[in-house]
């Protein structure tokens, strides 16, 4: 399998890797937190999603929520040596999903135990804080962000820092428009104006970077991505444009698997390009499947969280999943604070096959800790393996934002991340 000989290539060069890593995050702005949705097919090892706002901390093992404690403390010595103590978490207005509360639990516990004050808050008003009670039964306060000059005020007070896990699907420009409080990660971005397919541009170069390092085949950890801008669900044309792309990337994909001796059906994905909690995602095998699209696949690609449109998608190649837990298909995703390895899991669904989306209703969260790595690396190829992917993913992520022009606000480049 691939990973194995991945994890072989990275450990015979780790020195000179971490050395290559502290040098391409060199001079980038680091966000707080990010998570990477990943696919292993047994022939090439790809994340598939990034998330700058990241739910699911809830999910990590318990040693790797220990180990994450550290990691939050660290970055704010490193990135805030003003001492910042008063942090606000700046969630989603979703009240009525218990789980996401348990995540935002979680990530309050974190930061308390890092010595800051935490309060929650929402960005729009309420006549009074709501009592929220998770799927696990913690109880939490929740406030107003209610704004006041350059900066807003939750119970009165105002935050030293914003920790934002609001994706910001929605620009709420009136709320924020001339905000100086330091927010992490920027608002700008929110899935309001980023794009996927940057990423997955930046991703792809850092990929082939790194593969020559480890004197790799760089197809096995890149993923091919393209936009499809001005998409019209409602554009029978346009629908015919979108198929084109489809088979002219279907084919490409079968060369690749021929010349590698691959014997899969290459599938594809069309996704939202700015869109998240796995909405305005289709699996199609050929251009005709979007030529013959029924009502119900149109619907499914108009919805986006908040209720908007899509009007973007990229074309993506679909990666199978050969990763198996309990009988379930799977699928890792490792979470990150700073450019530190945070917190991992699986995401398993046993409804869902190797070829489809595993972000759906009915997915059962399993043990992957990447606190192991700490104990033996050598031992643990799939933790080494992904924990290397998401680490690129994080670099792109920065250099994305460099490339948008976006910046931490009050954030130190610090001698570590």
């Amino acid at each position: 399998m691939i990973q194995d000989q991945i994890h072989k290539a990275i450990s015979h060069k780790h020195d000179s890797l971490v050395d290559w890593f502290a040098s391409k995050r060199k001079g980038l702005h680091i966000p707080f937190y990010t998570s990477f949705d990943i696919r292993d097919s047994g022939f090439k090892v790809v994340p598939v999603d990034a998330n700058l706002y990241p739910a699911g901390f809830n999910n990590i093992c318990q040693a790797d929520k220990e180990t994450s404690a550290e990691l939050v403390e660290a970055y704010f010595k490193d990135h805030y040596p003003e001492g910042f103590g008063s942090v606000v978490i700046l969630t989603e207005e979703h009240t009525n999903n218990p789980y996401y509360w348990d995540n935002v639990h979680t990530l309050k516990t974190l930061l308390e135990q890092s010595d800051k004050s935490v309060k929650v808050a929402i960005p729009s008003a309420l006549d009074k804080p709501l009592e929220i009670e998770s799927a696990s039964g913690f109880t939490m306060t929740v406030h107003s962000a209610v704004r006041s000059g350059e900066t807003f005020l939750v119970d009165g007070e105002a935050p030293d820092v914003v920790i934002s896990n609001n994706d910001f699907s929605q620009s709420y420009s009136d709320w924020a428009e001339g905000l100086e409080v330091p927010m992490n990660p920027p608002r700008e971005m929110g899935w309001y104006q980023r794009k996927k397919h940057k990423f997955f541009e930046k991703y792809n170069e850092l990929a082939a970077e790194f593969c020559e390092q480890i004197d790799f085949d760089p197809w096995a950890l890149s993923v091919s991505t393209e936009s499809f801008d001005s998409f019209d669900i409602g554009s029978e044309e346009n629908r015919d444009q979108l198929a084109g792309r489809v088979d002219s990337l279907i084919d490409r994909l079968i060369d690749d698997y021929k010349q590698r001796g691959i014997e899969v059906s290459p599938t594809v994905f069309i996704k939202n390009n700015s869109g998240t909690y796995g909405l305005g995602v289709t699996k199609v095998v050929s251009g005709d499947d979007v030529r013959t699209w029924n009502n119900k696949s149109r619907k499914k690609m108009k919805a986006a969280k908040g209720g908007g449109g899509i009007a973007s998608v990229i074309v993506q190649e679909g990666v199978p999943s050969r990763v198996i837990s309990e009988g379930a298909t799977a699928e890792p995703a490792i979470y990150m604070i700073g450019c530190k390895l945070a917190g991992g899991f699986l995401r398993t669904h046993n409804k869902k096959g190797p070829d489809e989306s595993l972000n759906s209703p009915g997915a059962v969260y399993k043990r992957l800790c990447v606190s192991d790595l700490r104990v033996n690396v050598e031992g643990h190829p799939m933790e080494n393996v992904y924990g290397w992917v998401a680490r690129l993913g994080l670099l792109a992520v920065s250099r994305e934002m460099q490339a948008e022009k976006v910046s931490i606000r009050s954030y130190g480049l610090g001698s570590d991340c």
